[in-house]
């Protein structure tokens, strides 16, 4: 056997495994896009970051009413604002993180995963809420009723309560998607996101670029964009086309040629429509990172191409 042949063999397990484990999904714009699930034991590790997380928030604010309402004297309202503060955090802990950090939550963003629509949208708010507050049935009730105090037959209760949280655990090893029961009502894929490392010089080039009037600066100073053109597109769509660069394989220049040729018609683009389809979206990207950013200096923050006031005039008139 040749250094090829063994090669190729031990790659050839790692290769499948990358397959078994990849996705691909048509966005709303048309934008192909693949991903790879995240790992079981990464889901698994995430959670168990942010439960540490979340109860040492509960525990912290627990002591603080324990010696705040004794102090003062209160302290016959302690057990129920402890029972309603455990509920709202546990409730909405993973919620508020998966809508404001774009599907991710603290352990999730240290494991470098996050949550997206099975269907290439943005994620929405409602499949937010779903996937989470099925947790509640999935993980959190049936615990309460694990460690609360029982008689007669507790032992029972115990057993039925260890095989229910069981089995909602070992669903994502029962699934090729890898989805548990919120992902499967709220039509949610976790997939690994690794950290952006293809464009961190174009970005540069776009903060150092000069800003012409009436427009933005940009990492190619021959493809400048107008304000209003890059007013049409949000923080959900520098990520799509981030993915799209990141691409890589046979598909991937077609793919960058047709995403291309749809922003410049949604922007009314103007200039030269021959321009290499990779230039000229590593110079959209920079300048639309850009602008997003210094919207967000002055507290305005676009999720989305939906989100937010639309252009009154000028480019990037109509409908994508």
């Amino acid at each position: 056997m040749t250094t090829t042949d063994a090669t190729a063999t031990t790659a050839a397990p790692e290769d499948k495994a990358r397959n078994r484990s990849e996705r691909r999904l048509l966005t709303p714009e048309g934008v192909p896009l693949i991903f790879q699930l995240a790992e079981r034991g990464e889901r698994a590790a995430a959670v168990l970051i942010d439960l540490v997380i979340m109860y040492l928030g509960i525990a912290t604010l627990v002591l603080a009413l324990v010696f705040g309402l004794g102090w003062v004297g209160i302290s016959g309202v302690v057990v129920g604002l402890v029972i309603l503060i455990s509920f709202l955090i546990r409730s909405f802990y993973f919620i508020y993180f998966e809508l404001r950090w774009q599907g991710q939550t603290p352990g999730k963003r240290l494991l470098g995963i996050r949550v997206i629509d099975r269907k290439g949208g943005y994620l929405r708010p409602d499949a937010v809420f779903a996937r989470n507050l099925l947790r509640e049935v999935e993980l959190f009730l049936p615990m309460t009723l694990l460690f609360s105090p029982s008689e007669g037959s507790g032992g029972w209760v115990n057993l039925l309560t260890l095989v229910w949280v069981g089995l909602f655990l070992l669903l994502p090893f029962f699934n090729k998607d890898r989805l548990r029961a919120g992902d499967l009502v709220a039509g949610t894929w976790v997939i690994s996101a690794p950290k952006a490392l293809l464009l961190p010089d174009v970005a540069a080039g776009a903060a150092r670029a000069p800003v012409r009037q009436g427009n933005t600066g940009a990492a190619d100073p021959e493809l400048p964009f107008t304000r209003s053109q890059l007013e049409i597109y949000g923080i959900y769509e520098l990520q799509t086309l981030e993915e799209v660069l990141r691409q890589q394989g046979p598909q991937s220049a077609e793919t960058r040629g047709e995403v291309a040729k749809r922003i410049q018609h949604k922007i009314a683009w103007t200039g030269d429509t021959d321009v290499d389809a990779e230039r000229f979206l590593k110079a959209f990207y920079a300048a639309l990172r850009a602008h997003l950013e210094s919207r967000m200096l002055f507290g305005e923050r676009r999720e989305n191409k939906f989100s937010g006031k639309p252009p009154a005039n000028g480019n990037g008139k109509g409908k994508s």
